[in-house]
């Protein structure tokens, strides 16, 4: 099965046209890549309503199976993705959110500083990345692996997980 798949920017720059969005397109390749079918790609400003209308449409409206997030995770006061996206979810999902923050420590001390969440809305899952290229690359490495699993689980997959299994 061929799960769908939609990217949002969230970045005041990009939305202005003031500088260029590599991480969605970035993001894009990579699920392509992967044999995910992406059928949303949008630039949002860091704006809270903006953002939790577009997860919103995207989920309840579009159906998407997957929703990756990039941008608006740090610490600046226009930084809100991690709050629009936990005001649109039902369950969170920490783990994601942890490894992505840990394998991003490997590279720089300043990925402890990253807000970004998971979870998941009706039958989507939703995925924060930071907004640069290489966190994002990094990021990606991480949750590759794991989304299919995540995703057969969030349909209801009863299969027990195998502890060891990576």
């Amino acid at each position: 099965m061929a799960y769908t798949a939609g990217v949002l920017t969230v970045s005041d720059s990009a939305a202005h046209g003031e500088r260029i969005d590599e991480s969605g397109p970035m993001i894009s390749r990579l699920l392509e890549q992967n044999n995910y079918k992406v059928v949303l790609q949008k630039i949002v400003p860091d704006e809270k309503e903006e953002i939790r209308e577009t997860l919103i449409e995207w989920v309840d409206k579009a159906a998407v199976d997957l929703i990756f997030t990039t941008g608006g995770t740090g610490l600046t006061p226009r930084d809100i993705t991690p709050e629009a996206t936990r005001s649109v979810i039902r369950q969170e999902i920490p783990g994601i959110s942890e490894a992505i923050r840990v394998k991003g420590l490997e590279f720089t001390a300043r990925a402890m500083l990253s807000r970004g969440i998971s979870g998941v809305r009706d039958r989507t899952l939703i995925i924060n990345l930071p907004g640069s290229p290489e966190a994002v690359s990094q990021g990606m490495r991480i949750v590759l692996p794991i989304i299919r699993h995540a995703l057969n689980k969030i349909r209801g997959d009863l299969t027990p997980c195998s502890v060891g299994k990576r």
